[in-house]
């Protein structure tokens, strides 16, 4: 069966590890997930990511998710361009997550990026998720 939102699907892995307590959680592979992983590393909301090869041509994220304190670093992670309703802003009329303090993730012409620098690149795109 085929997947409607495969980003949207790892967030999910995402957020239900952490509430679960697990070091490691394993989702399928794409570029534009590992692109994401990329910038929640950048952006200290995960340990770390690597690909692994499953064999028979198929490959799979081990996400490490990051603890402080004994909580999940990530408070909220929540899709908002979905597959129904895309979201794209241009550099200028890019919103802000909590005054700033949260990250929007967002899909531009030179790579996927945080709101931040789009802003400064002066690029805009479509805003695929945020975390706080």
């Amino acid at each position: 069966m085929t997947m409607s939102d495969p980003l949207g699907d790892m967030l999910t892995r995402i957020r239900n590890g952490q509430q679960a307590g697990k070091e490691i959680i394993e989702c399928p592979y794409s570029r534009l997930r590992e692109n994401v992983c990329a910038v929640l590393k950048d952006e200290g909301f995960i340990r770390g990511y690597k690909a692994k090869d499953l064999g028979g041509n198929k490959k799979a994220l081990e996400i490490e998710l990051k603890y402080a304190e004994g909580r999940g670093v990530i408070r909220q992670i929540d899709r908002i361009s979905k597959p129904g309703r895309r979201i794209y802003n241009g550099a200028k009329a890019m919103p802000r997550f909590y005054n700033g303090l949260g990250v929007l993730i967002v899909s531009t012409p030179q790579g996927v990026m945080t709101d931040h620098k789009a802003r400064a690149a002066n690029v805009g795109g479509e805003v695929l998720c945020q975390v706080f």
